[in-house]
């Protein structure tokens, strides 16, 4: 197995440098007939997720349905596959980023009982709670 940076996804999602996107393809190319699979790590995900909406501007609707085309691809293989499917779910639905969401889910599989955190849009967002004022 391999796995890919941000900037390499980038380029085979984006093909907005020619000759970089056509070597990732040979890659994803390579990766395929031989087998294998190439790992998206968490990370990966969440930065793609803000280059995609901070600098290409995409729609939330278009960075789901980017990641969702991932999921579905027999070439990707993900730390956690069920984390990031639950995770983009709630990104669809809720109003905190897609991160956000990624990190409870990561926090949970690893035994976490709940996830603190300031973002007003998890609030009531099971898994997470907000800390309380101290005083």
């Amino acid at each position: 197995m391999i796995a890919f940076d941000t900037n390499v996804l980038l380029r085979l999602l984006l093909d907005d440098d020619e000759t970089q996107s056509r070597q990732v393809e040979a890659i994803v190319s390579q990766v395929a007939e031989a087998g294998d699979r190439i790992l998206l790590p968490d990370i990966v995900l969440c930065e793609l997720s803000w280059v995609l909406r901070s600098v290409y501007e995409f729609a939330k609707a278009d960075i789901v349905a980017t990641i969702r085309r991932l999921l579905t691809g027999e070439e990707f293989a993900f730390v956690d596959r069920r984390a990031v499917s639950q995770s983009l779910e709630s990104y669809a639905n809720g109003s905190a980023d897609f991160s956000d969401y990624l990190i409870g889910q990561s926090a949970t599989a690893a035994g976490a009982t709940t996830t603190y955190a300031f973002e007003r849009a998890l609030r009531r967002t099971v898994g997470f709670s907000h800390p309380a004022p101290v005083r």
